[in-house]
Protein backbone atom coordinates (compact mmCIF):
# COMPACT_ATOMS: atom_id res chain seq x y z
CA UNK A 1 0.00 0.00 0.00
CA UNK A 2 1.34 3.48 -0.82
CA UNK A 3 1.55 6.01 1.03
CA UNK A 4 -0.95 8.50 -0.14
CA UNK A 5 -3.62 5.29 -0.32
CA UNK A 6 -2.61 4.95 3.94
CA UNK A 7 -2.86 8.80 4.00
CA UNK A 8 -6.47 8.51 2.27
CA UNK A 9 -7.92 5.53 4.71
CA UNK A 10 -6.84 7.22 7.55
CA UNK A 11 -8.41 10.81 6.22
CA UNK A 12 -11.46 8.64 5.04
CA UNK A 13 -11.50 6.32 8.66
CA UNK A 14 -11.61 9.90 10.37
CA UNK A 15 -14.04 11.66 9.18
CA UNK A 16 -16.66 8.72 7.81
CA UNK A 17 -19.37 10.16 9.92
CA UNK A 18 -19.92 12.95 7.52
CA UNK A 19 -20.18 9.94 4.72
CA UNK A 20 -22.57 8.30 6.44
CA UNK A 21 -24.88 11.43 7.64
CA UNK A 22 -25.31 12.60 4.07
CA UNK A 23 -25.97 9.30 3.06
CA UNK A 24 -28.61 8.81 5.82
CA UNK A 25 -29.91 12.23 4.56
CA UNK A 26 -30.14 11.59 1.10
CA UNK A 27 -30.99 7.94 0.88
CA UNK A 28 -33.60 6.34 3.09
CA UNK A 29 -33.43 2.73 2.14
CA UNK A 30 -29.96 0.39 3.73
CA UNK A 31 -29.13 -0.53 0.55
CA UNK A 32 -29.58 2.87 -0.89
CA UNK A 33 -27.13 4.76 2.30
CA UNK A 34 -24.44 1.96 1.06
CA UNK A 35 -24.44 2.33 -2.36
CA UNK A 36 -24.33 5.94 -1.92
CA UNK A 37 -21.84 5.89 1.00
CA UNK A 38 -19.20 3.37 -1.36
CA UNK A 39 -20.34 6.14 -4.23
CA UNK A 40 -18.71 9.03 -2.39
CA UNK A 41 -16.13 7.16 -1.17
CA UNK A 42 -15.14 6.20 -4.46
CA UNK A 43 -15.48 9.87 -5.94
CA UNK A 44 -13.28 11.54 -2.71
CA UNK A 45 -10.83 8.42 -3.64
CA UNK A 46 -10.68 9.93 -7.12
CA UNK A 47 -10.63 13.34 -6.23
CA UNK A 48 -8.01 12.71 -3.75
CA UNK A 49 -4.32 13.37 -5.77
CA UNK A 50 -5.67 16.72 -6.47
CA UNK A 51 -6.51 17.74 -2.63
CA UNK A 52 -3.78 20.15 -2.08
CA UNK A 53 -4.59 21.21 1.70
CA UNK A 54 -6.00 24.84 1.08
CA UNK A 55 -8.60 24.15 3.23
CA UNK A 56 -9.33 21.57 5.92
CA UNK A 57 -10.33 17.86 4.56
CA UNK A 58 -13.72 17.95 6.20
CA UNK A 59 -14.23 21.03 4.24
CA UNK A 60 -13.57 19.16 1.01
CA UNK A 61 -15.06 16.44 1.45
CA UNK A 62 -18.23 17.90 2.50
CA UNK A 63 -18.33 19.44 -1.19
CA UNK A 64 -17.55 16.34 -2.92
CA UNK A 65 -20.06 14.39 -0.27
CA UNK A 66 -23.04 16.52 -1.12
CA UNK A 67 -22.36 17.01 -4.76
CA UNK A 68 -22.11 13.27 -5.25
CA UNK A 69 -25.20 12.66 -2.99
CA UNK A 70 -27.08 15.14 -5.18
CA UNK A 71 -26.13 13.85 -8.68
CA UNK A 72 -26.26 9.87 -7.21
CA UNK A 73 -30.25 11.10 -6.93
CA UNK A 74 -30.81 12.84 -9.99
CA UNK A 75 -28.72 10.01 -11.30
CA UNK A 76 -30.85 7.20 -10.05
CA UNK A 77 -34.20 9.25 -10.01
CA UNK A 78 -34.54 8.19 -6.27
CA UNK A 79 -36.60 10.56 -3.64
CA UNK A 80 -36.93 10.82 -0.10
CA UNK A 81 -37.81 12.51 3.75
CA UNK A 82 -36.83 15.97 8.47
CA UNK A 83 -39.29 17.15 11.67
CA UNK A 84 -39.67 20.19 14.02
CA UNK A 85 -39.51 24.08 13.98
CA UNK A 86 -36.91 24.83 15.76
CA UNK A 87 -34.78 21.55 14.89
CA UNK A 88 -32.15 21.81 17.94
CA UNK A 89 -33.33 18.79 19.41
CA UNK A 90 -32.16 17.21 15.99
CA UNK A 91 -28.48 18.43 15.48
CA UNK A 92 -26.39 15.80 15.04
CA UNK A 93 -24.28 14.50 17.49
CA UNK A 94 -22.52 11.27 18.45
CA UNK A 95 -24.00 10.51 22.38
CA UNK A 96 -25.02 7.68 23.88
CA UNK A 97 -27.73 5.39 22.66
CA UNK A 98 -31.34 7.57 23.57
CA UNK A 99 -34.56 5.99 22.38
CA UNK A 100 -36.75 9.10 22.33
CA UNK A 101 -33.71 10.73 20.37
CA UNK A 102 -33.15 7.69 17.89
CA UNK A 103 -36.90 7.97 17.17
CA UNK A 104 -37.44 12.27 16.79
CA UNK A 105 -34.05 11.61 14.44
CA UNK A 106 -35.81 9.14 12.55
CA UNK A 107 -38.74 11.21 12.09
CA UNK A 108 -36.02 14.13 11.05
CA UNK A 109 -34.50 12.00 8.04
CA UNK A 110 -38.33 10.83 6.74
CA UNK A 111 -39.10 14.36 6.96
CA UNK A 112 -35.77 15.29 5.35
CA UNK A 113 -36.46 12.61 2.29
CA UNK A 114 -39.49 14.64 1.10
CA UNK A 115 -37.01 17.51 0.08
CA UNK A 116 -35.43 18.43 -3.07
CA UNK A 117 -31.46 17.52 -3.01
CA UNK A 118 -30.70 21.12 -2.84
CA UNK A 119 -32.90 21.99 0.75
CA UNK A 120 -31.78 18.50 2.01
CA UNK A 121 -27.85 20.29 1.56
CA UNK A 122 -29.25 23.96 3.25
CA UNK A 123 -30.55 21.69 6.01
CA UNK A 124 -27.47 19.48 6.42
CA UNK A 125 -25.08 22.60 6.75
CA UNK A 126 -27.85 24.29 9.16
CA UNK A 127 -27.50 20.76 11.48
CA UNK A 128 -23.85 20.30 11.34
CA UNK A 129 -23.51 24.18 12.30
CA UNK A 130 -22.12 25.65 9.38
CA UNK A 131 -21.97 29.68 9.45
CA UNK A 132 -23.83 31.32 6.64
CA UNK A 133 -19.96 32.32 5.35
CA UNK A 134 -18.87 28.24 5.35
CA UNK A 135 -22.10 27.52 3.52
CA UNK A 136 -22.04 30.56 0.80
CA UNK A 137 -18.16 29.23 0.52
CA UNK A 138 -19.14 25.62 -0.42
CA UNK A 139 -22.58 26.51 -2.37
CA UNK A 140 -20.96 29.05 -4.59
CA UNK A 141 -23.36 31.77 -3.41
CA UNK A 142 -24.09 35.05 -1.46
CA UNK A 143 -24.24 34.87 2.36
CA UNK A 144 -27.42 36.86 1.62
CA UNK A 145 -28.57 33.96 -0.71
CA UNK A 146 -27.94 31.60 1.69
CA UNK A 147 -30.03 33.26 4.41
CA UNK A 148 -33.04 33.43 1.76
CA UNK A 149 -32.40 29.59 0.91
CA UNK A 150 -31.76 28.64 4.07
CA UNK A 151 -35.21 29.98 5.22
CA UNK A 152 -37.12 28.37 2.64
CA UNK A 153 -35.84 24.87 3.29
CA UNK A 154 -35.90 25.44 7.10
CA UNK A 155 -40.10 26.73 6.18
CA UNK A 156 -40.27 23.62 3.74
CA UNK A 157 -39.15 21.43 6.51
CA UNK A 158 -41.44 22.79 9.27
CA UNK A 159 -44.36 22.44 6.47
CA UNK A 160 -43.56 18.65 6.26
CA UNK A 161 -43.51 18.18 9.71
CA UNK A 162 -46.84 20.07 10.85
CA UNK A 163 -48.36 17.74 7.77
CA UNK A 164 -46.98 14.36 8.84
CA UNK A 165 -47.10 11.93 11.79
CA UNK A 166 -44.10 9.88 12.01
Amino acid sequence: MTSLEQEFLEKIEKHKGIIFKISKMYMDEKDDRDDLFQEITYQVWKAYPKFKGESEFSTWLYRIALNTAIIFLKNEKRRSFIANEDFSDYKIVQEEFDQEKEEKLSAMYKAIHQLNPIDKAFIFYYLEDFSGKEISEQMGISEGNVRVKMNRAKNKLKDILNTNTY
